[in-house]
């Protein structure tokens, strides 16, 4: 792709990503269904002026590990390691049920072969944190008890999704599975979350002494962006998603983190402020791109709408989909019901990493088109499910609470 190119197709990205989000927030819709909009219609499905490429791949890679940055910085540890047990129950819950029913479907009722009735139920498992974490943002519920515990499943459930990936592209190629690779996918992981916060810790101290000689504005973007960077090029090295170490980077840095028996780590809360008020604008640069590849992503034009074959699988795969992940929740058991609804529903966009899975599928010529297609639709579907769902949920919450108070509301 020519410069020139590239520069009016990223202008037509932003100022669409914000023109249809505005409206989109005018009647009260969550901004991210805007901005996923925004690229269904200026994307191959409608009007084609933008194709994705590379260098939008790229920008939007770096959209999701900044917001996921953006999340880590804002989250309570304290409330998060509290919710641990709980998000692994969802995260598990979350991987088997979807898996069991599309596997179900795919193999007994469609009669596909097992490596695609394979490629298929593992794409049913897949999460999309960051469309979760954005519309849980727009309702500023981003710090609430069930917060917390659908950012560790959406976070679990991303590794999950590695291995299990993993997984099944050597069992395309090899035909079978080698447990010793596997092993040390997830001992690589392990690794990395466990001395992250060390190192973020201990290279924040070097960024906030530079701050404070540095007679250069503009410091901190520049040296926390790298560190942001830095940390999702060593999580995919280590064979961890790359958005996790954004991820693990805001945690380290978040006021409310601190290492038992280590006090020279911990830095002021004025500075932890300072980071994150100087990266607002660039997460929110970058964030949009994201979404709106996400829409760019999803050529509806692929799909023989006319097929009755393609609704009959679309259909039933949406439905796994949906009560796959909903069923997670289910087993909180100390959990009210909408509070179980929440997290369920949560769960079910599958966005970005849903199409990852499919395009592993279609590359390794496991899934056919038309499969692939409505594979495709069922992302769709699930991707714009979730945020008007939470908006309907939380709303019904503030009514039972009000309710509550004053019983003749």
């Amino acid at each position: 792709m020519e410069a020139h190119t590239f520069l009016i197709q990223l202008v037509l990205i932003l100022l669409s990503a914000r023109f249809v989000g505005e409206v989109a927030a005018y009647f009260q819709v969550p901004t991210v269904i805007g901005e996923l909009l925004a690229g269904i219609i200026i994307g191959p499905s409608i009007l084609g002026l933008v194709e994705i490429s590379n260098p939008i791949q790229l920008l939007a890679q770096i959209g999701i590990i900044l917001l996921l940055f953006e999340v880590g910085i804002e989250t309570d540890i304290g409330h998060l390691t509290a919710a641990g047990g709980k998000a692994f129950i969802v995260a598990l819950g979350g991987v088997i049920f979807p898996f069991a029913l599309g596997f179900f479907l795919s193999y007994a009722l469609f009669d596909f072969s097992l490596l695609a009735s394979l490629f298929i139920a593992s794409t049913l498992t897949a999460t999309s944190i960051g469309i979760t974490l954005r519309v849980l943002r727009d309702l500023k519920k981003q710090n609430s008890h069930e917060a917390q515990i659908i950012i560790g499943a959406a976070v679990l459930d991303d590794i999950i999704g590695i291995v299990l990936l993993a997984m099944l592209y050597e069992f395309s190629v090899s035909g079978e599975v080698n447990l010793w690779n596997t092993g040390k996918v997830i001992l690589f992981i392990a690794l990395f979350f466990l001395l992250s916060p060390l190192l973020a810790k201990v290279a924040s101290q070097i960024i906030k002494k530079w701050d404070e000689k540095s007679e250069i504005p503009g410091l901190l973007p520049t040296t926390i962006v790298s560190l942001i960077l830095l940390f999702a090029w060593s999580a995919h090295a280590l064979g961890a998603p790359e958005l996790l170490g954004g991820f693990a980077a805001g945690l380290a840095l978040s006021r409310q983190f601190f290492f038992p028996f280590a006090t020279f780590l911990h830095e002021s809360k004025d500075f932890s402020h300072r980071v994150e008020e100087q990266m607002k604008p660039i997460v929110h640069l970058f964030t949009p791109i994201f979404f709106v590849a996400i829409g760019l992503s999803l050529d509806l034009k692929t799909i023989n709408w006319e097929s009755s074959f393609i609704w009959l699988l679309s259909g039933s795969l949406i439905a796994a989909a949906v009560i796959g992940k909903l069923c997670s929740a289910f087993f909180l058991t100390k959990e009210s019901r909408l509070i179980q609804l929440i997290i369920g529903t949560a769960m079910i966009p599958r966005g970005e990493v849903g199409l990852i899975f499919a395009n592993v599928g279609l590359n390794a010529e496991v899934l056919k088109n038309d499969v692939y297609a409505a594979l495709i639709l069922v992302i769709a579907v699930t991707t714009l499910i979730a945020p008007f769902s939470l908006r309907w949920l939380y709303g019904h919450s503030q009514k039972e609470t009000q309710r509550k108070i004053n019983p003749k509301i």
